[in-house]
């Protein structure tokens, strides 16, 4: 009787948590089908009324707010960046994980420091030298930024790297194997589920990001979905919202249909550097 009132205790609370985090996304959602479109006509929390006017009109009615042009410009930038971040990240872990250099430690113990500082504090550095180099107002600007900073959160890949006996790499060796085919044909297989996890998490940061963009983007044509939502005016609050729930569903499809290696690549790269 004892381990059935703490599981009903258990699940009853677990249910409520899941609705206090759920509620603003069934809000959102719902607030995405209001006909009149403006937050002062809401009953409440809820709309008075529903219709998919709103999704429509978001890509339809481009005059003063170009959503397809903004989530394609998104789209460019998040695939740029998970490519080109991911490479460099995985090329990060995996020389820290297997090369021995005098410059190794310092460099790591650099990392965990400067990972302990928020991103936003380098940005005055960030638009002055994206000024000098003239990638203001450029989607590759924002490629770059984003996959420079993308090896900075290498040690989780490291530690998955770490898990891979050092004996393959030994006996491919002796075999004649260089660094590179060990590298290409014996370890990055044997990596899927790594690979996996970092292009998603690389792909996830600039999908979402507002500060960089806002900072960078200066034309309304270049703005990415997350800055282009925040120049709504509030009387388009159910666009804002339809906009909102739309770019949210190619993180949502991934994550489902990628959950399993995400899991399987954090559990593995979950061990001591």
């Amino acid at each position: 009787m004892r381990k059935k009132l703490d599981a009903f205790w258990t699940y009853g609370l677990l249910l409520l948590v899941a609705f206090i985090f759920f509620f603003p996304c069934l809000w959102l959602i719902l607030a995405s089908f209001s006909q009149s479109g403006s937050i002062y006509s809401f009953d409440g929390f809820f709309p008075k009324s529903y219709s998919f006017a709103t999704f429509h009109k978001l890509f339809t009615d481009t005059r003063m707010y170009n959503y397809p042009k903004w989530f394609f410009n998104t789209l460019f930038v998040a695939t740029g960046s998970c490519i080109l971040g991911t490479f460099l990240t995985i090329l990060t872990a995996y020389t820290m994980s297997r090369f021995n250099f005098k410059a190794r430690k310092p460099m790591m113990k650099t990392t965990m420091v400067l990972g302990m500082f928020p991103s936003f504090m380098g940005m005055t550095a960030v638009y002055l030298l994206m000024t000098q180099f003239g990638l203001i107002n450029h989607l590759w600007g924002l490629i770059l930024i984003y996959a420079g900073g993308a090896p900075m959160g290498y040690l989780t890949q490291k530690g998955f790297f770490d898990t891979i006996p050092r004996a393959i790499d030994e006996a491919a060796k002796i075999d004649g194997a260089t660094n590179m085919q060990i590298f290409l044909k014996i370890n990055l297989p044997m990596s899927k589920p790594m690979i996996v996890y970092t292009a998603l998490t690389s792909f996830t940061w600039p999908w979402s990001d507002f500060i960089l963009p806002k900072l960078l983007l200066k034309e309304k044509d270049l703005y990415t979905v997350a800055v282009g939502l925040m120049s709504l005016d509030e009387t388009e609050f159910a666009r804002f919202a339809a906009g909102s729930v739309f770019i949210a569903l190619p993180i949502v499809v991934l994550y489902f249909c990628l959950v399993k290696n995400m899991v399987d690549g954090i559990a593995a790269g979950a061990v001591k550097g």
